[in-house]
């Protein structure tokens, strides 16, 4: 046990950790078949013990929810059949809102799934499905063998504990990004549906009414800093992993130069989205090394990191750097960035045996691009601390 737990730790420490929750709706959430039984046959809530066992499920959902877990559902049904509980039942607890993604229709669940991971723009290997058709449940686990799918027993009042018991969802820490996180991946939803009505994507991000904000490392976002180093593995050129500790020095560092991003737009505040950290090179030499370029996957096709690369070469420029030096160490999950810096305009300047490849960037050759984003710059850093070091 103490094996299992110390485990469940540091995976999640190492990003490991899984972010949505989806549920199966009959016989999962309530009891009986909604398009048979009705909205008065399902059992559901107080009084019984079958009811109080679905009831629970709904709890274990909510509280998930709370801590920043995205709920989504995964249903074989007819969409509107399957919304009425959510709206009209009087002992529900989960209702429409609490929802990210809604796929209730009569696909496949593997199909199902990878609508739901599109949507939110994550991993099939960051879903839980909780469904209590062992037929359904080996259908996924033979189809999609990334997604996490709990063995559950034929008696309903143990499914909220076959949940929790599974560590899917466990934690180091928790901070604010984490408890708007769900709201946030709604968001993204009603964002995906105003890019299906845009005429282009150039229309579509000048609707969005984005404005993104940088920063230096601070103690404020501290947490969150530590939290995205450590979990975000798509977009992450280095995959280079530090400690709270660690993120505390590097604020304090005249040698390093960090950067932290945030992004908001018309439907809310996405929250910390981005992280930079260039090491100045040895001697005080006007280089900068980009030791870590990390972005979250939710704001892929926003032109972030444009914005992000104008920033960090308009920081260079003012603190007297004349290059930037940049690595891709590939990973079995980073391929999407293997080319990330070519298309910045780096030079490629070597490639390894094992796909590492570096690059470099004249500061005083780079052209800004046009940006679809108000942006709101850090202040510049001092060019005196650095000719210091």
């Amino acid at each position: 046990m103490y094996a299992e737990m110390l485990s469940r730790i540091l995976g999640a420490i190492r990003g490991k950790a899984r972010k949505c929750l989806v549920l199966d709706l009959d016989n999962t959430i309530w009891g009986g078949v909604i398009g048979d039984d009705g909205l008065e046959g399902i059992r559901l809530g107080q009084g019984s013990a079958m009811g109080e066992s679905f009831l629970s499920v709904q709890q274990c959902a909510l509280a998930l929810r709370e801590r920043g877990i995205v709920l989504a559902v995964c249903s074989k049904n007819t969409d509107e059949v399957a919304r009425r509980p959510f709206r009209e039942h009087p002992e529900m607890l989960l209702r429409e809102e609490h929802i990210a993604v809604f796929q209730a229709n009569w696909l496949g669940k593997p199909e199902n799934l990878e609508a739901i991971a599109r949507a939110l723009n994550i991993g099939l290997d960051a879903l839980v499905i909780l469904d209590d058709n062992p037929a359904e449940r080996a259908a996924i686990r033979a189809t999609l063998p990334m997604v996490a799918v709990p063995e559950l027993p034929a008696d309903p009042s143990w499914y909220a504990w076959y949940l929790t018991a599974g560590g899917y969802f466990e934690a180091v820490t928790y901070s604010a990004e984490d408890l708007g996180r769900a709201e946030s991946y709604a968001s993204d939803a009603r964002r995906a549906e105003v890019m299906s009505s845009a005429r282009d994507v150039g229309d579509y991000l000048s609707s969005l009414d984005m404005t993104i904000r940088f920063a230096p490392f601070d103690a404020k976002g501290r947490q969150r800093i530590t939290q995205l180093i450590n979990k975000t593995n798509q977009f992450n050129l280095t995959t280079r992993r530090y400690t709270e500790a660690e993120v505390a020095r590097m604020e304090a560092d005249q040698s390093v130069y960090t950067l932290q991003v945030r992004l908001e737009d018309k439907f809310g505040d996405l929250g910390m989205i981005g992280i930079v950290i260039c090491r100045t090179g040895a001697n005080g030499s006007a280089i900068w090394d980009i030791d870590i370029w990390l972005m979250s996957c939710r704001v892929l096709g926003r032109k972030v990191e444009d914005a992000m690369l104008a920033e960090v070469a308009r920081a260079a420029k003012a603190a007297g750097i004349e290059t930037l030096h940049a690595t891709y160490i590939p990973t079995a999950k980073n391929a999407m960035v293997s080319d990330l810096y070519g298309k910045l305009g780096f030079t490629m300047t070597a490639e390894e045996e094992n796909g590492t490849r570096r690059f470099e960037l004249q500061v005083a050759q780079y052209e800004a691009r046009p940006l679809p984003l108000h942006v709101i710059q850090a202040a510049a850093p001092s060019a005196e601390p650095l000719a210091d070091v």
